[in-house]
């Protein structure tokens, strides 16, 4: 995240994608959030030199009815849901987090 951006990575992804906010330790220092995905984190930190990942990106595999429950969320915070059918065997979209960091939300059958 580009600094001052952590209170809104944190509402996106507490609120809006619904990942578990975990304790980030103390003794890192710095200013982050950590999230909690399953048995898999997502560790959040500001940069001075932040520059968006438009292409690399983290995937979360979720339910069928969790996918699309995400994707009406996010669609009604205003965030992009991008439907990519390219992927054999899987429903998957694509979204950006408010610094324009792509992820990816699947689930497959």
């Amino acid at each position: 995240m580009p600094p001052g951006g952590i209170d809104q990575a944190a509402r996106f992804y507490g609120e809006v994608v619904g990942l578990e906010r975990i304790d980030r330790p103390v003794t890192l220092g710095g200013v982050g959030a950590w999230f909690r995905a399953g048995s898999q984190e997502l560790h959040v930190s500001e940069y001075e030199d932040f520059a968006p990942a438009p292409k690399a990106h983290p995937a979360f595999e979720l339910t069928g009815a969790d996918l699309d429950a995400l994707a009406e969320r996010l669609a009604a915070a205003r965030a992009d849901v991008r439907w990519d059918e390219r992927l054999p065997g899987a429903r998957r979209f694509y979204s950006f987090d408010p610094a324009g960091n792509r992820l990816e939300f699947l689930t497959r059958s």
